[in-house]
């Protein structure tokens, strides 16, 4: 079981959480095509938080995770016509190629920066979406390294002009970068840091 199985239960019920997800979800509503039949995956999807809020703007969202245990919590919160519009997808797509369907959207939030290699998973990304179809990634501009406590697994956040040039050497075309929400982590001391958080939008 790893970590993020472990905080699967609990995930839901974190504040930050819940006031990051409804301020991405609002900027990608603003941007999302009103077109019919639109087919969406979320990478890193956990609790489909993020999904949740969206599901109105889509015809089918499938939830695309590595901890199964996020997944069940998904699945759980699915009520009526949700089991007809969403699937869940257990795979670690880092690590292993996903052959199905093609998609119109792929959106994440706060999940790039677990991935080791930026470029090979953009480039899954765009072999993944539809000619026209768009990614929208929400993370951490760069940061010091405080936001993990120094830990040295994960990127610290990203410099968005280093970024757009993996995109651009990926295939992707229009990169646009907005400021989207602020996270703040309270440290030892008492005091406060604000981590912002940019909403990466690219078309295929």
């Amino acid at each position: 079981m790893n970590d993020f199985d472990q905080k699967a239960r609990e995930w839901d019920k974190n504040k930050m959480h819940m006031e990051r997800t409804i301020a991405v979800a609002g900027q990608l509503q603003k941007i999302i095509s009103s077109r019919p039949g639109l087919k969406a995956m979320e990478f890193g999807a956990g609790t489909g938080l993020l999904s949740f809020y969206l599901k109105e703007q889509f015809s089918e969202i499938t939830l695309v995770d590595s901890s199964l245990e996020m997944l069940k919590v998904a699945t759980q919160k699915m009520q009526g016509d949700d089991h007809l519009k969403f699937r869940t997808l257990f795979i670690n797509l880092e690590k292993e190629t996903y052959c199905g369907e093609s998609f119109d959207i792929i959106y994440s939030q706060m999940v790039l920066h677990h991935i080791g290699d930026t470029a090979s998973i953009l480039k899954k990304f765009h072999d993944l979406l539809n000619p026209g179809g768009v990614l929208a990634i929400a993370d951490l501009y760069l940061e010091d390294g405080s936001f993990h406590d120094g830990a040295t697994n994960v990127h610290h956040g990203f410099d968005t002009s280093s970024l757009e040039t993996l995109l651009l050497q990926q295939g992707f075309h229009d990169c646009r970068f907005a400021p989207c929400f602020v996270m703040k982590k309270e440290k030892p001391d008492g005091s406060v840091t604000g981590y912002p958080v940019f909403l990466l939008t690219a078309s295929r």
